[in-house]
């Protein structure tokens, strides 16, 4: 069975940080193509970042230059770093794979 759990979402000031973790099992991790995606009140699903098995990254024209995404494979974990955040960031943050979602954790940006 797939899991996916999120942590380290909170309230941050503009400006501040936050790092994602994303804690997973039940499927091959390492060999797994994996993304951040997002999702603001009132609007649909965004697509954030992606990290492939290989290492390579991709991100939103929106993230670019400020968050960074990483993988440990021995801890079958996945990560966000998100730096200079900005109040349009406020969303509820998922991890996924190509079979699932998990259920997020919150992010909000506000002074």
């Amino acid at each position: 069975q797939v899991q996916l759990v999120e942590s380290g979402g909170g309230l941050v000031q503009p400006g501040g940080s936050l790092r994602l973790s994303c804690v997973t099992s039940g499927f091959s991790f390492r060999s797994a193509a994996m993304r951040w995606v997002r999702q603001a009140p009132g609007k649909g699903l965004e697509w954030v970042s992606t990290i492939r098995s290989g290492g390579s990254t991709t991100y939103a024209a929106s993230v670019k230059g400020r968050f960074t995404i990483s993988r440990d494979n021995a801890k079958n974990t996945l990560y966000l770093q998100m730096n200079s955040l900005k109040p349009e960031d406020t969303a509820r943050y998922h991890c996924a794979n190509d079979q699932a979602r998990g259920q997020g954790t919150q992010v909000t940006v506000s002074s």
